[in-house]
C-alpha cells in the first residue's frame, strides 16, 4: 500500500534497563514483586469499592478506573521485561514494539486525562457539596471517563499511524527496556521530523490541558478551603485531596523529568529510571496511596475482613 511502511526491519532488540549479567536475576525478583504487588493491590481496590456500598461514589468510580488503567498500564510493559531478564536475545517482533508503543501512548494519555478529571471531581465535592450528587451524575462520570479513554485513543492512533508509515531498513537496536515512540522514529530510515513535531504538539497540548484543569481546580479548591470557617472542616476538606494531590505530583513529576528536560542535561539512563517510575513503581504505589491516607477505603477495608471472618 503506497505511503506505508516497507521494512526490512522483522524485529527490535531491546538492551533493557541493564547490559550487566550479574544484574538480570536481581532484577527480574525485583519486578516480579512489583508486578504482582500492583496486580493484587489494584485489582483489590477495584473490588473494594465494587463490595462496598458506602464507596459507590463519583470519586471512587473515578478510582476504580484508575486502578484498571494501572493493571492495564503495567501489564503492557512488565510481562515482556520479565521474560527480557532470563533471556539471552531480547528482542521483539515489529509489530509487537508497534503494538507496545501503541498501548503505552493510550494508557499513559488515559492516566493524565483521568488524573485531571478526578481533580475537577475533588474540586465540586468541596466548592459545592449541596450539589454534588446533581452535578456529578452517574451519566457524567461515564461520559468524562469515555472521554479519558477517547483522548487516549486518538493520541495514540495519531502516532501509531504515523509511525507505520515511515520505512525501518538498517538499525534495530533500541536502548531502552520497552518500545517507546522517540526511539523507534530515530531507527527510522525515512525523515520523521513530521511525527516528532506532531509529538511535540500532541503531548504539549494534552499536558497544557490536563495541567490547567489540576491547576484551576486546586486553586479553586485551596480558596473553597479558606472559606470554611472550622479548623477541622479545613483540615477534612483538604485530607480528601491529599491522596490525590500526591498520585498527581508523582505522575507528572516522573513524566516531566522523563520527556522535558535540556538537551545538554539528557541522560539516558536517567531517563530509563524515570521510565520505570511512572510505568511500573506508580501503578504499584497509588492503590497504597488511596488506601493508606484514605479513611473510607480503610473502613471499608476492615468491614470486608470482618465479614470473612464471620
Amino acid at each position: 500500500m503506497a505511503g506505508w511502511n516497507h521494512t526490512g526491519v522483522k524485529e527490535f532488540l531491546l538492551v533493557g534497563l541493564t547490559e550487566n549479567p550479574n544484574l538480570q536475576i536481581p532484577l527480574f525478583l525485583l519486578f516480579t514483586l512489583i508486578y504482582f504487588t500492583t496486580l493484587a493491590g489494584n485489582w483489590g481496590m477495584i473490588m473494594l469499592i465494587w463490595l462496598n456500598a458506602q464507596l459507590h461514589t463519583p470519586m471512587y468510580f473515578f478510582l476504580s478506573n484508575l486502578s484498571f488503567c494501572d493493571i492495564c498500564y503495567s501489564t503492557v510493559f512488565a510481562p515482556k521485561m520479565l521474560v527480557n531478564f532470563l533471556s539471552k536475545h531480547k528482542s521483539s517482533t515489529f509489530s509487537g514494539c508497534v503494538l507496545q508503543s501503541f498501548f503505552f501512548a493510550v494508557y499513559v494519555t488515559t492516566e493524565g486525562i483521568l488524573l485531571s478529571m478526578m481533580a475537577y471531581d475533588r474540586y465540586v465535592a468541596i466548592a459545592n457539596p449541596l450539589l454534588y450528587r446533581v452535578i456529578m451524575t452517574q451519566r457524567v462520570c461515564i461520559q468524562m471517563v469515555l472521554a479519558s479513554y477517547l483522548g487516549g485513543l486518538i493520541n495514540s492512533l495519531t502516532h501509531t499511524i504515523g509511525l507505520l508509515k515511515l520505512d525501518f531498513c538498517g538499525p534495530n537496536i533500541v536502548n531502552h527496556y520497552f518500545c517507546d515512540i522517540p526511539p523507534l522514529l530515530r531507527l527510522s530510515c525515512s525523515d520523521a521530523h513530521n511525527n516528532e513535531i506532531l509529538l511535540l504538539i500532541f503531548s504539549g497540548v494534552i499536558a497544557m490541558f490536563t495541567f490547567t484543569i489540576i491547576m484551576v481546580s486546586y486553586t479553586c479548591i485551596i480558596l473553597a478551603i479558606q472559606r470554611i470557617r472550622s479548623a477541622e472542616g479545613r483540615r477534612k476538606a483538604f485530607s480528601t485531596c491529599a491522596s490525590h494531590l500526591t498520585a498527581v505530583t508523582l505522575f507528572y513529576g516522573s513524566v516531566t523529568f522523563s520527556y522535558i528536560q535540556p538537551s545538554s542535561q539528557y541522560s539516558l539512563e536517567q531517563e530509563k529510571v524515570s521510565a520505570v517510575f511512572y510505568t511500573l513503581v506508580i501503578p504499584m504505589l497509588n492503590p497504597l496511596i488511596y488506601s493508606l491516607r484514605n479513611k473510607d477505603v480503610k473502613d471499608a477495608a476492615k468491614r470486608s475482613i470482618w465479614w470473612k471472618r464471620t
